[in-house]
Parts: structure tokens; sequence; C-alpha cells
């Protein structure tokens, strides 16, 4: 195949502590054999609007390896592959106009860096004739086919030292404290969280909930002379008899947004054990900040990766990490699929070994 010469870089969906680092690997691999990047902004929109795109050196990526967030920035919003694009031009189907603009950019392949949403998307590019290789990006760890991806390690680290900080409080005033972690469909956060920070109780999207039995647990806990708990619930658990519990519902071209649950769990808590509850819920915060070591070395070894596959021309294919290697995999076996929490999950069984109530 003809040599790679110029390649654009993308980040999509939500921000994830590694994704700078993985953009600062892919220019430098890149530019290290002699190829050009182009950064594309605002994930798909920068091969939308000209003025969104920028070429990308060794220079441009000194100093971010550390940072978190992503410096071309990023989009989460609904199927591009439904929704038109209104430009002072007119009105284009987004998916054939960035095809018209990969052509354009005379562009040889792209990096796209994102999760589900992005990797489906992608996917669904590379069907209409676009080379391209994708790293694969989510603190919830959700993603299949792929053992770990940078980002988990940073917002779990970040629970972990605030639910270290609300034992002491806890136990100060005896009260239970319900902490809300990120998790839509998945309970890898909580689950993973919950255990290093030493939780009494952990709800997970996986496990429907029973506060009947989660309440039960804490007056347990009274009995034996601990007055306080740690309840870490994930945004996306849900009781056995409902659903999860939702700040926004879906409307056309976004989807529901979960939130709630804490609140929702420390009121139902408090009254069922007459303890005096707070929550707090730890959002945002999860995604923010400098990446962990393990999250900077994952990123990095990722994007140079990638950047390797393009080469090699194995398109249509993500970086996953099978430990001790870096392999890649069709992206037909990823899409539309989730990586839940497995019930038989060792950690999970340890959890349930060591008295943590499950909720059930």
């Amino acid at each position: 195949m003809p040599r790679m010469k110029k390649i654009g870089v993308l980040t999509g969906g939500g921000d994830a502590p590694g994704l700078n680092a993985v953009i600062r690997a892919v220019v430098k691999a890149s530019s290290n054999a002699g190829i050009q990047v182009v950064g594309l902004e605002d994930s798909f929109d920068g091969l939308i609007y000209p003025e969104k795109s920028r070429i990308l050196t060794p220079h441009d990526v000194t100093g971010i390896l550390r940072l978190g967030g992503t410096i071309l920035g990023t989009v989460n919003r609904g199927d591009p592959f439904a929704e038109p694009i209104v430009t002072p031009q007119g009105t284009f189907d987004y998916s054939d106009r960035v095809v018209e603009m990969f052509g354009q950019m005379e562009l040889d392949a792209l990096v796209c860096i994102g999760g589900d949403g992005t990797l489906a998307i992608s996917y669904e590019f590379y069907k209409k004739g676009i080379p391209l290789v994708c790293v694969p990006k989510t603190i919830d760890n959700d993603i299949v086919g792929t053992t770990s991806c940078f980002g988990f390690d940073t917002a779990v680290s970040f629970a972990t030292d605030a639910i270290d900080r609300l034992h002491s409080t806890a136990e100060a005033h005896r009260r239970i404290m319900v902490v809300e972690v990120m998790g839509r469909y998945a309970g890898w956060i909580a689950l993973h969280s919950g255990m290093a920070g030493g939780a009494d109780v952990i709800l997970i999207p996986e496990i429907p909930y029973d506060l009947e039995r989660v309440a039960a647990c804490i007056r347990d806990r009274d009995k034996l002379g601990a007055r306080f708990s740690i309840v870490v619930v994930a945004e996306g658990a849900h009781p056995k008899d409902g659903g999860v519990t939702l700040i926004e519902a879906a409307h056309i071209g976004h989807v529901e947004r979960l939130g709630g649950i804490g609140v929702r769990c420390a009121a139902q808590l408090e009254e069922l054990t007459g303890k005096e509850t707070r929550h707090v819920v730890l959002g945002h915060l999860q995604r923010g900040g400098s990446p962990t070591a393990f999250d900077r070395t994952l990123a990095t070894r990722f994007g140079g990766k990638a950047v390797e596959l393009l080469m090699k021309g194995q398109f249509g294919k993500m970086v996953a990490n099978h430990p001790p290697d870096l392999v890649p995999i069709p992206l037909g076996e990823v899409v539309g699929k989730t990586k839940t929490v497995p019930l038989d999950y060792d950690l999970l069984l340890t959890a349930r070994a060591l008295g943590v109530s499950l909720g059930n």
C-alpha cells in the first residue's frame, strides 16, 4: 500500500483523563515516521468546518501529557448519521460531508479516540470508505474487547480518595454517607472504588437492589458498634422493582441523563434506619484532573499502537488492551455492546465474602 503522508486525529464523546496523552503519542509517533498530523476539533465537526482543523507538530503537544481534558475539544450528542448539518453554505448530510471533506483535506486515514458512541460512528464511516483506527476511551471501563481503558484508573483513584475523606466525617457524626459515582450501565467504578475505599454497601447496575436489605445491613453494623456506614452507588443502579433515576428524560437527538440516585437512596435509608444520612455526588469531578501514571502510560501505548496499525494498513480496528500486549480487534466485534461486571467477577465475589452488602 502507498506510504501514509497525512492523518487526522479526533476525540469524541465525554472527556477522560489521558486523551491528551493519546494525542501526544499519535503526533510524536507519526512525526518520527514522516507523517503529518491534522488535529480535528470537536470530534467529526473538524471534518465539517474548515476552521476546526489545524496541523499538529511535536512542539504543539509538548507538555500536554499530564493535562486532563483534550486540546482538540470534544462533543457528546446524537447520532450524526441521523442529523443534518446546517452551515452558511447550506444544509448537508453529516456523513456525506465528512467523507467529502476527508478527501478534500487529502487525509490518508483517521485516528478516532472515543467511547461506545464514537466507536459506533467511526465504524459507520469506515464502512463508507474512510480508513481509520480507533482508540477506546471511557472512565466507565465498559467497552468490550479491552481489559481496561485509560481514564478508569484515574476515576477510581479520585473516587477512592473521596470515600477515604468521607470516612472521617461519617464516623465523627455517626452518619450514613451515600456516595454517587459514574457508571451508567456498568458498575466498574463503584465496585473498584468501593472496595478500595472500604465501603460497607456497593450498589451497581448489574444487581438490582433492595433497600430493606441494605438498611438491615446498616442496622447490623450498629449492633456491632460500627455507628457509621459508607454506601457507594453507581448512577445507573436501580431498585429491583423500579427503573433508573433520571435528571432528564430522553428527547429527539439526545439520550436520557441519569442522576439523583444518591439523594434518593440517602432519603430512603434515613427513613428506614432512623440514622442521619448525607449524600455526595462526585459527578464530573471523576472526569477531570491529571491522569494517573497508569493512565498516562496506557494512553501513550494506545496512541503509538494506533499509528503502527495505520502504517500496516490494519483499518477498521480498535486498539485493545490484552495484558501484557495491545492487540487490534475488528470494530464490528465491539460496537453495540457493553462490558458489564460479571456476577462471578472475582472482586464481586470478594466483596460478598467480606460481608459487603450488594443490595440483594
